[in-house]
């Protein structure tokens, strides 16, 4: 998460081998991503009491510990994205290929990655700037069979060369990164996709119709509040939020995808204010 620079700390994962099947359901899957991100989670309560001095949102080892459960409650259709996210790795992965997952936070997507990829010689590179996060996803990842190489890496994401890439997944990353940074983010991101790689950006958006932009907003407090957050959570989280995360509406991330040579996108997953998008680098020589 694009919080504060470091020097990248590269390690690779150790596994075992074997394969699940690339041809299971989209429950199975959904399945799936939930019991990964339950691993050794607790219940998040990081705001339930009031904080005198509210500092901003961070990545820290209190958020690691509950995270699983703070996304779970939080991101409307998140084990949906997670689910899709493999399936699309199965489509679009090419042999001999790298797969980057940029914010892994716990390595739900590149484990999801890791299940489906049947091409041979692909790797996957997964990059946080958390160093909690970093350590936990070893842990997680390590858990679980594959042929799959993974090389985790303890970065920040704009400091990371993107080389022959088939598939980029950035599930809700760039809405932590400066707004200053993020074209130039797309642009090496295209640059180092192979013809016909895929770019997977989720994010939570900024309406531009003011009244919808509200109704969506209280649709995920809705969300959130049946997922058992009081008032109090609610409003802590989100002062906590406000000078680190920064939406932008669909049309700009269309726009900064289209500028950066992106032949092909659009939005594939809406639920309220979240959703996920696709963006297809041509097969096809640019035309001079």
């Amino acid at each position: 998460m694009d919080l504060k620079a470091r020097h990248p700390v590269r390690e690779p994962v150790t596994t075992r081998p074997g394969r699940v099947s690339p041809n299971d359901s989209i429950e199975q899957n959904s399945r799936f991503a939930h019991r990964l991100s339950g691993c050794a989670s607790m219940h998040d309560q990081i705001f339930a009491a009031p904080i005198a001095r509210l500092g901003d949102f961070c990545f820290d080892e209190q958020v690691v510990d509950v995270f699983p459960d703070m996304i779970q409650r939080s991101v409307p259709g998140y084990s949906n994205i997670i689910s899709a996210i493999g399936m699309m790795a199965a489509r679009y992965a090419q042999p001999e290929s790298r797969l980057y997952d940029l914010g892994c936070s716990l390595g739900a997507a590149t484990q999801a990655m890791r299940r489906h990829v049947a091409q041979p010689g692909c790797r996957i590179t997964a990059v946080d700037l958390s160093h909690p996060m970093i350590e936990r996803a070893r842990a997680h990842l390590s858990g679980f069979k594959s042929e799959v190489p993974v090389e985790l890496i303890e970065a920040d994401i704009c400091d990371i060369e993107i080389e022959n890439a088939s598939v980029v997944v950035l599930n809700f990353t760039l809405q932590f990164v400066a707004p200053e940074k993020r074209a130039a983010l797309i642009q090496r991101i295209f640059d180092g996709l192979r013809p016909g790689g895929i770019l997977i950006l989720s994010e939570k958006f900024r309406f531009e119709d003011e009244q919808v932009n509200e109704l969506l907003i209280d649709l995920h407090l809705d969300f959130k509040r049946a997922n058992g957050y009081s008032e109090l959570e609610i409003s802590q989280k989100r002062t906590a939020l406000e000078n680190v995360m920064r939406t932008d509406s669909l049309p700009v991330h269309q726009a900064r995808l289209r500028e950066a040579g992106f032949a092909h996108q659009d939005l594939w997953f809406q639920c309220f204010n979240f959703g996920s998008m696709i963006a297809i680098k041509s097969s096809e020589p640019a035309q001079p």
